[in-house]
């Protein structure tokens, strides 16, 4: 198991690769984000542990960019700073765990050891399907370089549709997933956001990404609606 160690204190970090060694771990140490972003891309790491504050950029751009760059190792992000909006940030950055400073060595160990466990799955933080992108933590939505504005249900509903590409999904299935229990399987309220969508991330821009499955129900279209199915 090889672990990658972005931590800019450096007795914090010879302490940590010191341990790891212990335990029979491999450990590569990173004092920068930048250093981290090479040595990821060049190494395949099992486990990367990141720490929030860096010199040059701080570990929720590193954990971006490593996400953006195709690097999909486990991160668990360390911080000094027990605060909820840090570790929602974190997670939403691409992390997938997270430890607050002072923490057990045993505590770390074993999340890691949790971590290499899953294995590099890939994760991608902005849902992508060809030129069309969702972003779930902003709550952002743009075909190309446009910005399109969607209702809290019409973003619910997209964001179903853009995690099950080339899914046929029936009005039951996209009932559940996006909306709650006050809406019956009968109510024609899929059809109408469906076509809510269309006239939003469709029409203007002279795709059909959302296609109809003839008594099936609907699906979104794997390359973004360009002419491909």
């Amino acid at each position: 198991m090889r672990v990658l160690i972005v931590e800019d204190e450096v007795k914090m970090a010879s302490l940590i690769r010191r341990g790891l060694r212990d335990d029979g771990m491999a450990a590569d140490v990173a004092i920068r984000g930048k250093d981290a972003l090479w040595m990821a891309g060049s190494t395949e790491y099992d486990v990367i542990v990141l720490d929030v504050m860096l010199p040059d950029m701080d570990g929720f751009e590193v954990c971006r960019r490593l996400r953006e760059d195709g690097v999909w190792s486990p991160v668990l992000m360390l911080t000094a700073r027990d605060a909820i909006d840090d570790r929602v940030r974190g997670l939403d950055t691409g992390a997938d765990d997270y430890l607050t400073k002072p923490f057990s060595f045993a505590e770390l160990a074993a999340r890691l050891r949790a971590l290499a466990r899953r294995g590099p799955v890939e994760r991608p933080t902005v849902l992508r399907l060809g030129d069309l992108h969702l972003d779930p933590s902003s709550k952002r939505v743009w075909r190309g370089e446009t910005d399109i504005s969607l209702s809290a249900k019409e973003f619910s509903l997209l964001e179903t549709f853009m995690r099950r590409p080339g899914a046929v999904l029936d009005r039951f299935q996209l009932l559940e997933h996006a909306w709650d229990d006050e809406y019956e399987n009968r109510s024609n309220v899929i059809d109408v956001y469906v076509r809510y969508l269309r006239e939003k991330v469709d029409r203007p821009f002279g795709v059909e990404s959302i296609e109809t499955v003839r008594g099936a129900g609907y699906r979104m279209r794997v390359k973004g609606g360009r002419g491909e199915s």
